[in-house]
């Protein structure tokens, strides 16, 4: 294995300087390592050779002699780049190279790659950076046939590299990329926009300010989108979709002007950086300034972000996406044939997928071209639906209308209601709904504390401006508790009719799918349930069945994420130290299984899983052998997860005591429990624009089953078993699933799914630590 410094510079410098001052182009690792004859040999020949720190510091040279000038193709081992994922920006560097555009500066290049042994390439970065590497593979076997006919390689040379193979990774901020949700490093850059919102909103709304913030994103405005959807911006301007009227101020004055009627004290406008008018003339972040100060008389300022965008550690989803995406790319090397095309690998919805790079590419830039040619509808349409769906979002959530939509006789009365833990997104779900509420003329009322709640009719109308502030919000507004309606089903039915409720919404966790069943099977006995009913998950554990997401998942495992960080800096800094971290997560391992990938933790305990002393005994072997494995005083502190409920045996302390006993003068072990740390805390981004979306479709589906059943004589109206369905996102699709369709696949006993797709991840986070060569 090898990086390339420096990106497509490095490719064509090669080690040629370093060969030319020193005459080898290789250096021996710097620890020779004995090499087994029962499987563990490739781990243990590749477990480091001695550069790991150079990169990682960015520094040239080591008081031992090694260095990095002169050399941009290095080989790196197992141990040369542990603890990588937790770093921000790239440590192998990335540079424009005029040299790689030219055939000349190609041809250096193959000779390079040639030289080192190499013939796979994995490439990260954007569309250009792409485009180059299928124009390098395309050209391969000219470049290998010209290097022949120089005799700068030798006929097995040319005939053990006839073939490149390409896989590209894509790497940008502007999450600018077709065909694929999500591109690396754009969650991160989201998170750092929308803390700098959440931060200046508490200036903003002291001293009634106005903000106009501004963000990157030349050509692609989903950083300025999605931050307005998340952080509840007033108004945004993005390239795809510049406001339909001129002048624009007049639109944009219009909608503030409107909010500040009603008594909102702040405003926030984001301007993408490529911000234009349908003129194609650019929006400055100091025009919009100007425009709020002289006509609205606002006290305003602008606040440019810039490259903080950039930097920070990567969130918990900008860990787990890369490797799940680089797994994806080693598996799509290792099937190449000199007839597939280059994949660039990316992610719809919850699926890793494989899509022809140049198809990538190309629907990318119509973007651009579409945008410079006005088209602004195909310039949509060529963006990933997310993006589109993100857009109305952010209309139907920052628009305050003065007449609603719907005619009287079609207006509802939505019962909206929390259940269960809290969890990040809940808040943000709900002011999306009575925002969509008021907008279309319904009624959003809100059920306080649970069914209990229900039961004491604390049942309130909820207002626009009184959820204004819900989006950063953590825990629940309404109050929360996991009591089912079974606790008085007949009362239940009684309030239902007491409130005149046409449709009800629960958000929240295994209790409100369980909720909803009952609700739904009550229909049987309780006219007054035959009403549209929607359950939109929203629980850390993320252990409502079918669906691969639920809101607070990803809130919580930044928590994980963040704690996790702390404490193996700790365990780091001991040098022999094994951190046993006990997470939540009820009886589902999913927040330890993926917080076991984000932080690279050495072992993960779940519940579906279990633990036995046999699974100790082999857990205790592997940490002694890899500790043996490390470089004498450099020894690194590891993590290990455990679920809370993996064992009513082996607790944590048992775990920990046990590690701290077999470990010896190895390593040392300690414990901490991260407890209600983990439900707290303002939401992710991620969890707050997905609540948005989620719940306007959860929106949309109780129209449209209300309209079929006022359709139905009123004597004998009956709702359908798909009328109390649960919103579940499943592989790359997002799909309505009937309550009683979701009890097949549900585990009632111990509150998760039959089936969970994220349970194969374990045997990354074991291949990550190296345990498959290490037993």
């Amino acid at each position: 294995m090898w990086v390339v410094r420096e990106g497509y510079e490095g490719l064509v410098r090669g080690n040629t300087e370093y060969a030319q001052t020193h005459g080898s182009a290789t250096l021996l690792p710097s620890r020779n390592v004995s090499i087994s004859e029962d499987g563990t040999s490739n781990l243990l020949s590749n477990l480091r050779f001695g550069d790991g720190n150079l990169l990682r510091d960015g520094a040239c040279d080591q008081t031992d002699g090694r260095t990095l000038s002169g050399r941009y193709i290095v080989r790196v081992g197992f141990d040369d780049v542990r603890g990588w994922f937790a770093e921000g920006g790239t440590l192998i560097g990335t540079a424009r190279s005029k040299a790689f555009r030219t055939y000349e500066g190609r041809l250096t290049a193959a000779y390079n790659l040639i030289k080192e042994g190499i013939d796979a390439l994995v490439v990260c970065g954007g569309d250009g950076s792409l485009t180059g590497a299928d124009i390098f593979r395309a050209e391969w076997p000219s470049l290998v046939a010209e290097l022949r006919a120089q005799s700068r390689i030798t006929e097995i040379q040319a005939e053990e590299h006839a073939h490149l193979k390409i896989v590209g990774l894509v790497g940008s901020i502007d999450n600018d990329m077709s065909m694929t949700d999500m591109t690396i490093g754009a969650p991160t850059a989201l998170h750092r926009i929308c803390e700098a919102m959440d931060n200046i909103n508490s200036t903003a709304i002291s001293h009634s300010r106005a903000f106009v913030l501004e963000v990157m994103g030349r050509h692609c405005g989903w950083l300025a989108l999605l931050a307005g959807v998340a952080g509840g911006a007033d108004f945004i301007f993005i390239p795809e979709r510049p406001p339909k009227n001129m002048p624009w101020e007049d639109e944009m004055c219009t909608a503030i002007q409107h909010h500040r009627e009603i008594g909102k004290r702040k405003t926030i406008v984001i301007v993408a950086e490529g911000a234009i008018d349908i003129e194609l003339n650019p929006i400055k972040a100091e025009h919009v300034k100007e425009i709020l100060t002289t006509r609205l008389g606002l006290d305003t300022r602008v606040t440019t972000l810039g490259h903080t965008q950039r930097g920070g550690r990567p969130c918990a989803w900008d860990r787990i996406l890369p490797t799940l995406q680089g797994v994806e790319a080693v598996k799509a090397l290792l099937e190449a044939t000199p007839e597939t095309p280059s994949y660039m690998i990316g992610i719809q919805e919850n699926k890793i997928i494989r899509v022809p790079l140049m198809e990538a590419v190309q629907m990318t830039r119509a973007v651009a071209q579409a945008v410079s040619d006005r088209d602004f509808e195909k310039a949509m349409s060529l963006r990933d639906p997310e993006f589109v769906e993100s857009l109305d979002g952010f209309t139907a959530t920052s628009v305050l209308v003065k007449e609603p939509a719907l005619p009287k006789e079609k207006r509802l009365r939505v019962a909206i209601m929390h259940m269960g833990a809290p969890a990040g997104g809940m808040n943000a779900a709900t002011r999306t709904a009575v925002r969509y509420c008021l907008q279309q003329g319904h009624t959003p009322l809100a059920i306080q504390n649970g069914f209990p709640g229900l039961l004491d009719d604390t049942v309130i109308e909820l207002s626009w401006l009184g959820v204004d502030s819900w989006m950063a919000r953590g825990g629940s507004e309404l109050g929360t508790n996991r009591t089912l309606p079974s606790i008085d089903l007949g009362a239940v039915a009684s309030a239902f009719q007491k409130f005149s409720f046409d449709a009800l919404m629960m958000i929240g966790g295994f209790e409100a799918f369980h909720a909803l069943l009952i609700l739904e099977e009550g229909r049987k006995h309780y006219p007054a349930f035959h009403i549209p009913m929607v359950h939109l998950p929203a629980t850390i554990s993320n252990n409502v069945p079918v669906t691969e997401f639920s809101l607070g998942s990803d809130t919580s495992l930044n928590a994980l994420v963040d704690a996790c960080d702390a404490i193996k800096q700790s365990a780091s800094a001991s040098r022999n130290r094994v951190f046993v971290v006990e997470t939540q997560g009820g009886k589902c391992g999913y927040i330890a299984t993926m917080g076991a990938l984000a932080t690279g933790a050495s072992l993960v305990y779940t519940p579906e899983t279990g633990i036995t002393l046999d699974m100790l005994r082999k857990d205790v072997k592997f940490l002694k052998t890899r500790y043996n494995f490390d470089e004498k005083g450099k020894s690194e502190g590891r993590l290990v997860i455990r679920n809370e409920v993996a064992s009513s045996v082996y607790t944590t302390e048992v775990l920990t005591n046990m590690f701290k006993e077999e470990g010896a003068s190895l390593f040392d072990a300690r414990s901490a429990s991260l407890g209600h740390t983990l439900q707290g805390g303002v939401p992710s981004p991620m969890d707050r624009a997905r609540a948005v979306r989620l719940s306007l479709k959860c929106m949309v589906f109780i129209e449209r089953h209300h309209a079929l059943l006022q359709s139905q004589p009123v004597k004998t109206k009956k709702a359908p078993d798909d009328s109390a369905a649960v919103i579940t996102i499943q592989s790359s699709s997002i799909k309505w699933v009937p309550v009683q369709e979701m009890v097949k696949h549900a585990d009632m006993k111990n509150r998760r799914g039959k089936e969970s797709w994220w349970q194969g991840v374990t045997e990354i986070v074991e291949a990550l630590v190296g345990r498959p060569s290490l037993k």
